[in-house]
């Protein structure tokens, strides 16, 4: 802020004349017009945006850190900001397609009626809960039968060359900075699918392939920019994949276990201060996101009032619905502000990516004060606090759950990434080499395989992973065991069986796993025999 005050003092000049409010509504609204000028450039935006965009994170962190917005404000306020910057860029690629005859927009001045092109703000940004250094998750779909799209063939090629030239308008540095950060990984399938995806094949594919995480994170889906009107109306075609009548906990259980600290065990270990993660550490912001996500897909199918997409909001749903106390919905509201303030003072200094607290006593010390509390020690106490209260009420949700992780640390296969901890696990389990055994486990999870591709499958194979890597990592060769298996299973009609015959005999699992680590040629041994638990004929 210090920097952006001495490059730019007219920002804090015009405060005198005009006030903070005002002028933040000013410079966002200027944003969203700048994409729909005639003589616009991309460059041209790219620079506008970076400046305005600057001055605004810099309008929007002085009301916080001076006590005149709270943290709510603070989030809805970058929301906006992040919200007005999309729409810009993508109004602006939408403009400049139609003046090369690659669209024909219904109407120029509003470029996103009828274009067909539909983009999603996911995560914090489309439940408007946005932090100082977030990036934005963006999902892209387009509808090949819009006003707009002349050639439906060619569709899937120029939004997928337009979604990549919103990603560099956003995200690439130059001399002004940049505007987000932008993940487009949410999308169906991330490794084999483009970046706009036509609406009917996402649609195919949650419904058929689609796992309970994606369904979590569709809670928080909103259309940001582009076609608004057609992006509603998909997110109303999913309403019944999102919000099931009826739910086993299998499906609770299969979201949880995307969260990075799968279990919140009470009593495990000791809460740091130093270094610890405000938001996916234990008793963090996630923790809080999934105690009210999880009960959200347990009842939203029957409760329409469960279904909003704010965090304290729908705290405040469960509490009337009876699902949680009014004491535990005001301790969780309390914590999740408290530590959205936390994250937000983490990240003012030198606009840093990181939801780590300082590891040196200067720095812990610069965040004590940034909050208005006297000294390092006195942050500590009540940092600490938080955290208990946040895990003693998740820990109390999960307490009997099945235990995904069996205390072997990280195992988390969304997205297409590899999650470091992940690999941190999978290397002490045994394996040598952890991105393929990721890889291969996450063609699992992507219902690939005709054995994977129901639902109950993949959920019964959620809980058994933790159990089928442990024993597989005991093998001599662990990489090559699994291997086998993932061929053997690959040739499978389908998985349901097996799934639960190893959950129930796990001497069973041992045996497979010692077998398939000494016998290269069983896989195909297993398929050509008779296997009645897969349900493979002699034939087969």
């Amino acid at each position: 802020m210090r920097d952006c005050a001495r490059r730019r003092p007219e920002t804090l000049d015009a405060l005198f004349d005009q006030p903070l409010e005002e002028r933040l509504d000013a410079v966002i609204d200027r944003i969203g017009g700048r994409g729909r000028a005639e003589d616009q450039s991309e460059s041209g935006l790219m620079a506008e945006l970076r400046g305005l965009k600057g001055e605004a994170h810099f309008l929007i962190a002085l009301a916080d850190l001076a006590g005149a917005a709270d943290a709510q404000m603070t989030v809805q306020r970058l929301s906006r900001l992040a919200d007005s910057c999309v729409s810009a860029a993508v109004d602006f690629l939408l403009c400049d397609a139609h003046r090369a005859g690659k669209i024909a927009l219904p109407d120029p001045a509003n470029p996103g009626v009828g274009s067909g092109w539909i983009v999603l703000g996911m995560g914090k940004l489309g439940a408007c809960e946005l932090n100082f250094s977030s990036d934005i998750d963006l999902i892209v779909f387009f509808e090949p039968t819009a006003a707009a799209i002349a050639d439906p063939l060619e569709a899937t090629d120029l939004f997928s060359r337009l979604t990549r030239r919103l990603v560099r308008i956003l995200q690439d540095r130059t001399e002004h900075g940049y505007v987000f950060r932008t993940d487009l990984r949410l999308r169906p399938d991330p490794g084999s699918t483009p970046l706009a995806i036509p609406v009917e094949a996402a649609l195919h594919y949650y419904e058929s392939r689609g796992q309970n995480w994606e369904r979590a994170a569709m809670i928080k889906a909103r259309p940001v920019a582009g076609d608004l009107k057609a992006g509603a109306a998909v997110l109303k075609e999913l309403t019944p994949y999102i919000w099931r009548k009826y739910m086993d906990f299998a499906a609770i259980a299969d979201v949880h276990s995307i969260k990075r600290q799968i279990h919140a065990h009470k009593g495990h270990g000791e809460v740091a201060v130093r270094g610890h993660n405000v938001k996916l550490g234990r008793g963090g912001i996630r923790e809080i996101e999934f105690f009210v996500q999880t009960q959200q897909l347990i009842a939203g199918g029957r409760f329409h009032e469960l279904r909003g997409r704010e965090t304290v909001a729908m705290l405040g749903e469960l509490a009337a619905r009876g699902w949680i106390t009014s004491e535990v919905r005001d301790a969780m509201a309390a914590q999740y502000w408290f530590l959205r303030d936390v994250e937000h003072a983490i990240q003012m200094v030198a606009d840093e990516q990181t939801h780590n607290l300082p590891e040196d006593d200067e720095g812990l010390e610069r965040i004590a004060h940034m909050l208005g509390f006297e000294d390092a020690e006195a942050f500590s106490a009540k940092f600490r606090a938080s955290l208990h209260l946040v895990e003693k009420h998740y820990a109390a949700l999960f307490e009997t759950a099945p235990e995904l992780s069996r205390g072997v640390g990280n195992l988390v296969f969304t997205g297409d990434v590899d999650d470091p901890g992940t690999l941190e696990t999978l290397h002490d389990l045994g394996f040598s080499r952890p991105s393929d055994i990721c890889r291969v486990i996450r063609t699992w999870h992507f219902g690939r395989y005709r054995a994977t591709q129901s639902a109950e499958a993949r959920e019964r194979l959620t809980e058994l992973t933790p159990a089928l890597l442990e024993t597989f990592g005991r093998t001599r060769r662990a990489d090559e065991a699994l291997l086998r298996f993932d061929e053997f299973l690959s040739g499978l009609p389908a998985g349901i069986q097996l799934f639960s015959l190893l959950q129930s005999n796990p001497a069973l699992l041992d045996l497979i796993a010692t077998i398939m680590g000494a016998a290269p040629g069983l896989p195909r041994s297993l398929r050509a025999g008779r296997m009645c638990s897969t349900g493979c004929s002699t034939r087969d």
